[in-house]
């Protein structure tokens, strides 16, 4: 059995069609809007403190916070853009993850349309508000964007890694080292929110964790590249050969004992 018979082009991706550039492009373009807080500790001021997150820059109020708000939009706008361009195809089907990833866009975007109303991480006042309602609307829209965002990552996460498990491609060890920084890192997280204790240096994990995932997402190929099949490729491929060998003898022996029976 030769293994090009287990590669299977996928519906929906025509190679060739210069979608695959425009959404290589599209996603360079969003990673860079997304990683905004890369030039963070290069402007002077501008975080106060180790303590707060990211997001407290963007409150109403800050300095430059339209244009951190702005960057959020673009990069969710950016990705999904290169996620559709991409399409859901993977190796061997759809790829189940695909939609998280899109939902994932879809709320980092949200959240750049509706920032905080204050500093939550870098003020004790804006913080209490926060716990009792006291806050505009915007402000819990943000709050519920960013829980989703990290829900809808680490769903898709998980669901790259199963699919790819025991692939042994590259890409299955990037979904598999996403998941296991995710796995360590959430705890970090819990406790410097529930601290209000170095955020800044406990969030660029998750934010280069999710860069990593999203463009693994766009760079996997949509079909076999010609590695060799796994164990399970060949098996499954053995009981399809099978199954349409053992369909055809029927029809082979009902032919022949028709011609008997005429004879």
């Amino acid at each position: 059995m030769h293994t090009s018979s287990l590669r299977r082009p996928v519906a929906g991706w025509t190679h060739g069609s210069g979608l695959l550039p425009a959404a290589r492009a599209a996603a360079v373009g969003g990673v860079v809007a997304y990683n905004w807080w890369v030039v963070v500790p290069f402007v002077p001021g501008l975080m106060p403190s180790v303590n707060g997150f990211f997001s407290d820059l963007e409150a109403t109020g800050r300095p430059h916070s339209g244009l951190m708000a702005d960057a959020d939009l673009t990069a969710g706008l950016l990705m999904i853009a290169a996620l559709i361009l991409r399409g859901a195809a993977g190796p061997r089907g759809v790829r189940r993850e695909w939609k998280w990833m899109v939902a994932f866009a879809a709320a980092g975007a949200i959240g750049g349309r509706y920032t905080y109303a204050c500093s939550e991480g870098l003020s004790a006042t804006c913080r209490a508000m926060e716990w009792h309602l006291q806050l505009p609307l915007h402000h819990y829209i943000h709050v519920v964007a960013g829980v989703a965002e990290f829900a809808f990552l680490t769903t898709a996460a998980l669901l790259a890694m199963r699919r790819t498990r025991g692939d042994g491609t590259g890409f299955a060890r990037v979904y598999s080292a996403v998941v296991v920084t995710l796995v360590a890192g959430y705890p970090l997280l819990g406790l410097s929110y529930l601290t209000d204790r170095l955020g800044t240096l406990v969030e660029p994990i998750f934010f280069i964790a999710f860069s990593v995932m999203f463009l693994a997402e766009i760079l996997e190929p949509a079909v076999d590249s010609g590695s060799p099949a796994t164990w399970a490729d060949r098996v499954r491929a053995r009981v399809e050969r099978d199954d349409r060998s053992g369909a055809a003898v029927p029809a082979r022996s009902s032919v022949t004992s028709l011609s008997e029976s005429r004879t």
